[in-house]
């Protein structure tokens, strides 16, 4: 008869528990698991109906097993749940109750907990890591099933050795590894083999998990590269967010608009409740990763760290489809989504709170500022009134501090205004840049050249993109029918009277790229497709702060006409959708015509300004030609400015191109500029425009032209 192997010692394995108890109590409970292994082997043994079986030696003989437990010490008695079983695991859980106590930590048990396991599924649990933490279960398993490839334990096994033999077939234990159970559901076990049948069907435990029970708290490979810090900011209703997620409520939804952060919120919220935060940055997903794997991995972390769930922007997730989405939604921690999209109710099975991201104040902004730059900003400048027209969420600001003060130590000089606009600037998402030609502003106020009228108008409009958020946020101009933050303007003229620099001007004075929509890739011949393109730059544009510029906008901005065809039925669809897009846009846009008339009306009704730019007059021409005749260009002394203001009534940009042609002259024939280089330059843009060359405008300077010589 085969002796009875003694229980284990677990006393001493409890007294371990004080230098390390998380592993201590692992391995402890892993050693009543070897001990129902060898009741499984001396039951084996006992119920072999032929012993001498010379194959089975072929596979591992019983010297190798007598080996393999040789060295094992103490173990339980054939029957697993023995008096000095239960005597041991109680022990154990007594210890390790102290240590709890005591504030350390115990793994198996937090796990445990945060997963709603049962004393069955940890069995269960248990007996699947075995063969990660010890070699010999590999081969002890093999011997069980009599079949040396099967290192891990089956489904079938597993039942078996936490049920102690009896009715692995039972389907109440079954349940306990099946899609629904705990440990499956859970992404804890994973149940390998699909193709077989139940119960010979690998379990394995997720690295993650076994890693984490060792004490490793590296994340998730799955998720790794999604993870983000976000930094925690008391704006908004942070004590009504940390009670809904203290009293359990499971999901919630944060609506951002530019410059508000729901991360921040979310991030105050849970601070707030002692938890940690798991935040994930959606927008890194690549093509080939599946959402529904992302969530599940998610989900696990969460409930390994006890960590609440952050994750946005969920629109890159809704894209697709619902179920995406869903698989966020659904997980098992605490869950704040964030995006910018209203709230789908096909997104989750039960309702979530829906909340609105705040828009920092003046005042708020300027304590972020502050805490980013630890004091290095100068004392004569305010960082929140310098980025003043920037919509710059909690998580930028302290970013594009980072960025100032990493400019300032490489260059190794004080901080400048420069240096805080520069990194406000930088924060600007890339998406926009695949859709339109992004210009760094290098023109200033005195470089523009304008009526004193038009000039203020483009004043108004930086004025109102620097206090948009304070008149329509904070005061509420408009009452409930509030306009949108947006701002559009229309600057009509002729070609070359200024209407794309003053843009640029404007968008430098509020330390803005200039974003310049190429027609070509907005405009499709198919149906549908241009408005998809234009959707694209708008959703782009509300992320960035900088300038948009339509130029020659009466291409897209056009009158409907009368439908006669599908061809103008569909056009019409393309205006009536600005017309909608416009409505909702939060950014800062230009829209730029030669002709005013062009323009459908119902674009004016929906624009903050309109800017014409008429021909200059013979004072602003004069300082035209001087401004791009500058000193650096070498010059004779016969060349008459006011001469030139006076007869040629021509737009900046004429004579800007006259200038430079003239400057081509000059340098091929290796002399200083002269007044006939600059007479010839203006017959050939006389030419370009369809003008006639004559004396009445070349007056005695028509000798130098090639028609009059």
């Amino acid at each position: 008869m085969t002796r009875a192997p003694a229980a284990p010692a677990a006393p001493a394995a409890a007294g371990a528990i004080e230098a390390d108890p998380s592993l201590a109590y692992l391995f402890g409970r892993l050693s009543i698991v070897e001990a129902r292994v060898r009741a499984a082997v001396e039951r084996r043994r006992a119920d072999d109906p032929d012993p001498g079986d010379r194959f089975r030696g072929l596979y591992i003989s019983d010297a190798q097993v007598d080996g393999l437990l040789a060295g094992a010490g103490a173990s339980l008695a054939e029957e697993a749940w023995t008096t000095a079983a239960i005597d041991a695991l109680a022990t154990l859980d007594r210890a390790a109750d102290a240590a709890e106590a005591a504030g350390r930590d115990v793994r198996l048990r937090r796990l445990a907990r945060a997963f709603d396991l049962a004393p069955d599924d940890i069995e269960l649990l248990l007996i699947a890591l075995a063969p990660d933490l010890d070699p010999r279960f590999e081969r002890l398993y093999g011997y069980l099933h009599d079949d040396v490839s099967r290192r891990r334990a089956s489904a079938g096994l597993a039942l078996e050795l936490a049920g102690a033999g009896s009715g692995v077939a039972s389907g109440v234990e079954r349940v306990r590894l099946g899609p629904h159970g705990p440990l499956v559901a859970a992404g804890i076990v994973l149940v390998e083999d699909p193709d077989r049948p139940f119960l010979t069907r690998s379990l394995r435990v997720a690295d993650r998990v076994t890693a984490h029970l060792l004490g490793d708290d590296k994340p998730d490979a799955a998720i790794a590269d999604l993870l983000i810090e976000s930094v925690p900011a008391p704006i908004g209703d942070v004590d009504l967010l940390a009670r809904a997620i203290g009293a359990g409520i499971p999901l919630v939804y944060i609506h951002e608009r530019p410059g508000s952060s729901g991360r921040s919120l979310a991030a105050a919220a849970l601070d707030a409740l002692g938890r940690p935060v798991l935040q994930l940055d959606l927008a890194r997903l690549g093509p080939n990763d599946n959402p529904r794997d992302v969530a599940a991995a998610t989900s696990r972390e969460a409930g390994l760290r006890g960590a609440g769930i952050v994750a946005g922007p969920i629109e890159t997730v809704a894209e697709r489809g619902a179920g995406a989405v869903r698989a966020f939604a659904e997980c098992r921690a605490p869950v704040v989504l964030i995006g910018n999209r209203p709230w789908d109710p096909t997104w989750a099975r039960e309702a979530a709170l829906l909340l609105d991201a705040p828009v920092p104040t003046i005042a708020q902004r300027h304590e972020l500022w502050l805490g980013s730059l630890n004091g290095e900003r100068p004392v004569d400048f305010d960082p929140a009134v310098v980025t003043l027209a920037f919509r710059l969420a909690p998580d930028q600001i302290v970013r594009a501090a980072q960025a100032a003060r990493r400019v300032t130590v490489a260059a190794d000089r004080p901080m400048t205004v420069a240096d805080i606009s520069s990194g406000a600037r930088a924060q600007n998402a890339a998406g926009l840049e695949r859709l339109a030609r992004r210009i760094e502003p290098a023109v200033q106020w005195d470089d523009l050249v304008l009526p004193e009228e038009s000039a203020a108008q483009i004043h108004e409009l930086t004025a109102r993109a620097r206090h948009r958020d304070k008149v329509i946020g904070e005061w509420g101009m408009g009452g409930g029918n509030s306009r949108r933050l947006g701002i559009t303007a229309l600057f009509a003229g002729d070609s070359g009277t200024g209407k794309t620099m003053s843009a640029e001007v404007l968008a430098g004075d509020l330390g803005f790229d200039l974003y310049v929509i190429d027609l070509s890739t907005v405009v499709d011949k198919y149906i549908g497709e241009t408005e998809k393109n234009l959707d694209r730059i708008f959703t782009e544009a509300d992320r960035v702060n900088g300038v948009l510029l339509f130029d020659e906008a009466d291409a897209l901005f056009g009158k409907r006409s009368e439908v006669k065809d599908a061809r103008d039925r569909y056009a019409n669809v393309e205006v009536a959708y600005l017309l909608q897009r416009m409505e909702s846009f939060a950014g800062l846009a230009i829209l730029t015509t030669n002709l005013r008339a062009n323009v459908d009306e119902a674009f004016i009704r929906r624009l903050d300004a309109i800017v014409d730019f008429a021909l200059p007059e013979e004072e602003h021409r004069r300082v035209l030609w001087e401004r791009n005749l500058p000193p650096a260009v070498p010059k004779t002394d016969d060349i008459d400015l006011d001469f030139l203001a006076r007869r040629f009534k021509l737009s900046g940009g004429d004579i800007r191109n006259i200038c430079v042609a003239a400057a081509y002259l000059a340098a091929d024939d290796g002399r200083p500029v002269s007044m006939g280089d600059l007479i010839r330059a203006t017959e050939r843009e006389y030419q370009k425009l369809g003008r006639l060359t004559v004396e009445a405008e070349f007056g005695k300077y028509m000798a130098m032209t090639r028609s009059g010589g």
